[in-house]
């Protein structure tokens, strides 16, 4: 249904208590047939509207197929126009609405970077000031455009980051002459690393436009004639810069963006020399095509990232790509590649010393190892190996127990990961506790990959015969979904 239509239910259908009931219970066998019978709806005309297959409308009023899916109930209050309150939801989107036209009905979101433009410093600089400039207009509405926006895969992408392998040619310098010290650099870097490790505890994207702003002023600096080290600073801090806008705007679901971010740190690692950091950046958009379901892609990329440092990547950095490796052997179901690359993981992790690497490698650890390889073991248990739901459950609970709330985003993601094992191994009541924890720490991030991971524990709170604790937890994540 078109968000300015009005809803197919009138206001009486809506006041009837029975029909209120159902929702408040999320009894949709119910509300279908009392949608159908009172608000002369079809069953065509209600899977229109919600964006459901008539077959799934039709088991879900026979009572064979219960909605648990907290999209689903979203789709549904939408698509009926039914006030959010009713199902237990904040205001939907068409509440909120006004009539106040869009002042910009045709303003593209962010700029996208072009894979084709050559590995040069001076088009990298060129990218960056357009990318930058871009994001830093583009308003609300802009930005809710954004989220549609489709990350490159595949063929056109890999081919187009071999450029990352070959030496940075030399360029001419411009005309004008650069003032900034490489005292001045250094400052940079430090507020590049504050960025860094705010959004590695909070996530989400609330100072995106920071990050940005800081990346156009570094771009700016580079237009100009700069002595070499500066030069080879700047692009350091640019690389650091657009790694962790990458990463803010992927957590806030913005996957063009985040690619496009990603590529011009990868072209500014180049650049300025750092084929580490460089690796890290394609360890960052691999994990980007694994959210994706594109774990060949993500294991290109990590070969990719791996043949670029060979013997310079330090023992972190390996671990941290064999992590990856891992994650897209598990994503194709090649256990045996998964329990190899999981184990080289854990050998170049022992080799790893307190103060050997870059700060940016430095949360790489043995908790940040075992929460990421429960995470693998729980989808594993996920697609039906129901027997590693206890192995992901002990891998998780040592990554918490060793990051504790403080991680921020890690511990919220982990805790979700740990109340999903307990439900998937049949502890309900441990995994209510987990489920209770796992709300109050995504409460306290703005990641919206926290609260997409979150939405996947409300399955298990659905069912005729929960009790009263696995409703309250029902309840609990439907509440901070909903806000």
């Amino acid at each position: 249904m078109d968000a300015t239509t009005p809803g197919p239910l009138a206001p009486e259908v809506l006041d009837r208590d029975d029909l209120k009931r159902a929702l408040a219970e999320h009894d949709f066998a119910a509300v279908f047939s009392l949608v159908k019978k009172w608000g002369g709806l079809s069953q065509n005309r209600i899977a229109a509207a919600c964006r459901l297959t008539p077959g799934k409308v039709s088991t879900i009023i026979s009572g064979q197929q219960q909605v648990t899916s907290f999209e689903v109930i979203c789709r549904i209050a939408d698509g009926l126009r039914i006030p959010g309150r009713m199902v237990g939801l904040a205001d939907c989107p068409w509440e909120r609405r006004t009539e106040t036209p869009d002042p910009y009905p045709q303003q593209p979101p962010a700029a996208r970077l072009s894979v084709d433009a050559p590995w040069r410093s001076t088009a990298t600089v060129h990218l960056a000031a357009d990318l930058t400039r871009s994001d830093l207009v583009m308003d609300r509405r802009a930005a809710t455009r954004a989220l549609t926006g489709a990350a490159l895969f595949g063929t056109p992408l890999l081919d187009s980051l071999e450029g990352w392998l070959q030496p940075s040619p030399a360029v001419a310098k411009g005309h004008h002459r650069g003032r900034i010290s490489i005292r001045e650099v250094r400052e940079l870097e430090g507020t590049a690393r504050v960025f860094r490790a705010w959004d590695h505890r909070f996530g989400g994207g609330l100072r995106r436009k920071a990050v940005v702003g800081q990346l156009n002023e570094v771009s700016s600096h580079l237009e100009d004639h700069q002595a070499p080290d500066v030069e080879r600073g700047l692009f350091q801090v640019m690389a650091y810069l657009g790694g962790t806008a990458a990463t803010i705007a992927w957590d806030s679901g913005l996957q063009q963006q985040a690619q496009s971010y990603y590529l011009l740190a990868l072209r500014a690692a180049h650049a300025a020399g750092d084929s580490a950091f460089g690796a890290n950046v394609l360890a960052g958009m691999a994990r980007q095509m694994l959210y994706q379901e594109r774990p060949q892609d993500a294991l290109e990329l990590v070969h990719l990232a791996q043949k670029g440092t060979g013997p310079k990547a330090g023992p972190r950095l390996r671990a941290l790509l064999h992590t990856r490796e891992a994650w897209a052997y598990a994503a194709m179901d090649r256990t045996a590649a998964f329990k190899r690359a999981t184990s080289e993981a854990e050998e170049a992790l022992a080799d790893a010393g307190a103060d050997d690497e870059p700060y940016w490698i430095a949360y790489f650890d043995e908790a940040e190892l075992t929460g990421t390889t429960g995470g693998r073991l729980l989808e594993m248990a996920r697609k039906g190996a129901r027997e590693r739901a206890e192995e992901a459950a002990d891998s998780i609970r040592r990554a918490v127990e060793r990051r504790g709330p403080e991680a921020g985003r890690s511990y919220a993601l982990d805790t979700i990961g740990l109340a999903e094992c307990h439900f998937l191994i049949g502890d309900v009541n441990g995994a209510v506790d987990h489920t209770q924890r796992a709300v109050e720490a995504a409460a306290r991030t703005q990641s919206a990959r926290v609260r997409a991971q979150l939405g996947k524990l409300y399955p298990y709170t659905v069912g005729r015969n929960t009790s009263q604790r696995v409703a309250d937890a029902r309840t609990m994540i439907r509440d901070l979904l909903s806000t």
